[in-house]
């Protein structure tokens, strides 16, 4: 796209040129190059094109904007390449021609199969199904080809009826000067026939909705927000294009013992004065079952264990998070006389030892201010 001339100048304006001006100059553009007015006229057809893209670009504010900062090629990460065709063109500005010539869009106009519409559904999913997967089965509302007449709209021993307006054609072709259109005919909507005997179950519709029961392979590793694209589950294309796509929206539930932080789950576990101080090992949940667990001697209240790749699965990428354990020591309640004499023991012992640390610090610490001088 870096070899494209400049829109501005493809369309005769300003850079600060309003919206109105910018589409006054492409309407006046599009009727001087239209291939209908100028039958067999390459140049006049790429002329034609180029100034569709450039009004594409200038009438979209955002587009404008990274156009004016970037150019050309800042638009290659909206998804714009262009248009493939006239059609494509008249498509997308039907209002414009529709305002040009009186009467609908354009040139050599026809029907295009359209893809079906997308859908969305959402899914709760347990704290244990998210993180490690699972397959769900989903119930959807969507619309189906109507198996009482297989999508024809005529109820069953009747037949369509051509149409009268278009004479079958599906298309009304109008001439105004050297302009030859032709526009969807509006009583058939473009079939060239019409149905006099409308099917009893879709109302001539040829479509109905039902409730469509699809499975859903969950990940492991997905959280509450991501949607998850299933391809070809949305809505059936009326026309013979190809079938929207349904997102599955997820959403997760808390759970009693486990949090979630990125890839990581947290935990608590309760540890004894006593299995603290001297150590133990615990059997503590995991994810996909319990497991033991070394508390080291000393530990204090507050102080964080890591069992490495127990955590969650990584979406993108490979591993997993760690488990991290939070350890909270319990102080011992109502206390018989037996361990209240044992503590007291313990902290009389305690006591001696701080008294005798502290007699032999002063002592060292005198000693060594004497031999300093």
């Amino acid at each position: 796209m870096n070899d494209k001339r400049d829109c501005y100048d493809i369309l005769g304006v300003s850079r600060n040129a309003s919206e109105e001006e910018i589409k006054k100059s492409y309407r006046r553009l599009a009727l001087k190059y239209h291939p209908d007015r100028n039958p067999g006229d390459k140049e006049a057809e790429e002329r034609f094109k180029e100034a569709a893209e450039a009004y594409e670009v200038l009438r979209d504010p955002e587009k404008r904007e990274i156009y004016d900062h970037y150019g050309h090629a800042g638009l290659q990460g909206t998804g714009f390449h262009g248009f493939k065709g006239f059609d494509d063109i008249f498509s997308s500005f039907g209002d414009i021609f529709e305002d040009l010539f009186g009467f609908g869009g354009g040139f050599r106009s026809r029907r295009t199969a359209r893809k079906g519409a997308d859908l969305q559904c959402k899914l709760k999913l347990s704290f244990l199904d998210a993180a490690l997967g699972v397959e769900k089965e989903i119930e959807v509302p969507r619309v189906e080809t109507c198996h009482s007449c297989d999508g024809t709209g005529v109820e069953t021993g009747f037949h369509n009826e051509t149409c009268g307006a278009c004479g079958g054609k599906g298309q009304i072709v109008r001439s105004q000067g050297f302009i030859r259109v032709a526009t969807t005919c509006s009583n058939c909507g473009g079939t060239g026939e019409i149905i006099t005997h409308p099917c009893k179950e879709c109302r001539g519709i040829g479509r109905v909705q039902v409730k469509k029961e699809i499975n859903v392979n969950v990940p492991p590793g997905v959280n509450t927000g991501i949607n998850l694209r299933l391809r070809g589950q949305g809505e059936r294309s009326s026309n013979g294009g190809p079938p929207g796509d349904l997102y599955v929206q997820i959403s997760v539930e808390g759970h009693d013992f486990f949090e979630r932080q990125g890839d990581d789950i947290i935990c608590r576990v309760a540890v004894s004065v006593v299995d603290a101080a001297l150590g133990t090992t615990i059997e503590i949940p995991t994810l996909e079952g319990t497991e033991k667990m070394h508390i080291p001697a000393g530990t204090q209240h507050g102080d964080i264990l890591r069992l490495r790749g127990r955590g969650i699965p990584k979406m993108k990428g490979q591993g997993r998070g760690d488990q991290i354990v939070m350890v909270d020591v319990r102080i011992p309640t109502n206390l018989n006389r037996r361990q209240e004499e044992l503590l007291k023991e313990f902290a009389s012992l305690e006591m001696e030892e701080r008294n005798e640390r502290s007699h032999l610090g002063g002592f060292f610490s005198t000693k060594s201010k004497s031999t300093s001088f």
